[in-house]
């Protein structure tokens, strides 16, 4: 029910006053949340239309505050406004399974990049570097013990007592992984 009074205590800093109801004797909270946007900030001794809700807190309080001559807007329904957020969570959650379907689709493809260069023979310098906790030499010395051309490359170029390089020619595992 729709009710009419005079807005007769108003704190501006904290947002927030009270209303006196012209055919009732107690005032009635409102906050500033209840006012329409736009319109101004609420004055003294300004005649308004509202109606009456229970806070969260359990008392009443002045909701769906209306100004004299002011245009109403319809309220969506409760169904709507339902509606409404359901199609949000659908839009975020499609929003996170594009993000991660783009991650994954480039991440395929640079998985691909890699191993399509390992097998083309593409011998560039891999730089890997060393742990924390010291040498990456850890006492491995063949090629069985390795499991990338550029890790058994990085251990004949670092690492002491390799026995990778059958023939002599600088280059580690040639009939394994260094084809």
């Amino acid at each position: 029910m729709r009710l009419h009074g005079t807005l007769t205590k108003w704190n501006d800093e904290r947002g927030f006053g009270f209303i006196t109801p012209a055919k009732n004797a107690f005032d009635v909270f409102v906050h500033i949340s209840a006012f329409p946007r736009e319109g101004g900030r609420p004055r003294l001794n300004e005649l308004i239309s509202f109606e009456i809700e229970a806070g969260p807190d359990g008392k009443q309080r002045a909701v769906r505050v209306m100004r004299p001559a002011q245009r109403t807007t319809a309220r969506p329904t409760a169904g709507r406004d339902q509606r409404r957020q359901q199609g949000e969570r659908l839009s975020g959650v499609l929003a996170v399974l594009a993000v991660v379907a783009i991650g994954a689709y480039g991440y395929s493809r640079l998985t691909k990049k890699i191993v399509s260069a390992d097998d083309a023979g593409s011998h560039a310098p891999v730089q890997m570097a060393a742990p924390s906790s010291g040498s990456l030499c850890d006492g491995r010395t063949m090629c069985s013990q390795m499991t990338s051309c550029a890790e058994a490359e990085y251990f004949i170029r670092n690492c002491p007592d390799t026995k990778m390089d059958g023939d002599g020619d600088g280059r580690p595992c040639e009939s394994q992984w260094c084809k």
